[in-house]
């Protein structure tokens, strides 16, 4: 698939406030230092359509980006390590919740995880919740580029493994690097499966 357009739609507090686009949504969503906006911004070639920040935890609305005026990306909140109050956390939580679970037009989610890192209770407890509530998802593993191939599969073999426990079918899997493009091409060719170009 060529990205042909990218276009910043709208930023929302609620997915109540979320536009009626009838198209279909893939969105993004990680711990809040996974690199969201990175990824984002490598899939659709640009450089700044999403605000990428040093600071995790930047990320504190539904984004919602229109793609080749066919279908939507969407740029969820982080969740872990940003430092937020308790109160910002439960709004942030009820934000995730509500768009992952009432958003009708959401087609996939992606679920970015650091592949330098062993399996984290937070993310695999995160895709329990997805499993659980129905919600269809695929695995991106982020920053190949700084691990080698070898531990990549690895990694992704012993995250599939903890998975496997409470779901018989596992989930699409890319490896991805925002710096080289590693993943892109595949992570494209597969939104461009499901809406059927």
């Amino acid at each position: 698939m060529q990205i042909k357009s990218a276009e910043f739609i709208t930023s929302c507090t609620h997915v109540s406030g979320c536009p009626e686009l009838n198209q279909p949504e893939f969105a993004l969503i990680g711990r809040s230092n996974v690199g969201k906006s990175s990824l984002l911004n490598a899939l659709v070639g640009r450089n700044s359509l999403a605000k990428t920040s040093s600071t995790p935890g930047r990320t504190q609305l539904i984004n919602l980006f229109a793609i080749n005026n066919r279908w939507t990306l969407v740029d969820l909140p982080g969740y872990g390590f940003a430092k937020l109050s308790k109160q910002s956390r439960v709004l942030l939580e009820k934000m995730i919740s509500g768009y992952l679970t009432k958003r009708t037009s959401l087609s996939r989610v992606f679920v970015l995880i650091d592949s330098r890192h062993p399996p984290q209770t937070i993310d695999l407890e995160f895709v329990e919740w997805l499993m659980g509530n129905g919600v269809p998802m695929a695995l991106v593993f982020t920053k190949s580029d700084k691990v080698s191939p070898t531990f990549l599969r690895n990694n992704v073999a012993a995250f599939l493994a903890r998975v496997a426990e409470w779901c018989p079918e596992p989930p699409p899997v890319f490896g991805t690097s925002a710096k080289t493009g590693e993943g892109r091409k595949e992570i494209l060719a597969f939104i461009g499966q499901m809406i059927g170009i």
